[in-house]
């Protein structure tokens, strides 16, 4: 799984990025198969004056599906890159669950058709019950 970590307002240290990466293959390793890539850029707005403005935006581009965006706010970097990854984990989950369902089967996909439509139906020379 391809992850590009950008910084905005401050150097990128390893074990911010170390950290976040950790973080998304925990998350979205169920998946890599389905996922292009992810894009995270992190921040801080107001730079040395503090404040509740670290934020996460984190971007995973799914093949099949449309493109899973998380965006996160937050006074501590490190919590607010926690939050955006546990979202992005359950938001891709339900692009690809909704991308499975909106398929039409007949094609390489045939295999998602529920199992009760696969099952045989009587003939109508023999009802069911009937023996002949």
């Amino acid at each position: 799984m391809n992850i590009d970590i950008h910084s905005q307002g401050f150097p990128l240290t390893s074990a911010l990025a170390d950290h976040a990466k950790r973080r998304l293959r925990f998350v979205l390793t169920r998946h890599s198969d389905r996922i292009q890539r992810v894009v995270v850029r992190i921040g801080d707005e107001n730079g040395p004056r503090g404040g509740v403005d670290k934020f996460c935006r984190i971007q995973v581009h799914l093949l099949d599906a449309p493109v899973a965006v998380i965006d996160e706010l937050g006074a501590d970097l490190y919590t607010v890159i926690d939050r955006a990854a546990d979202r992005v984990g359950r938001v891709v989950v339900k692009h690809l669950d909704r991308s499975r369902i909106d398929r039409r089967p007949g094609r390489a996909d045939a295999h998602l058709i529920a199992p009760e439509e696969l099952a045989p139906t009587p003939h109508p020379a023999h009802p069911e019950g009937e023996r002949a």
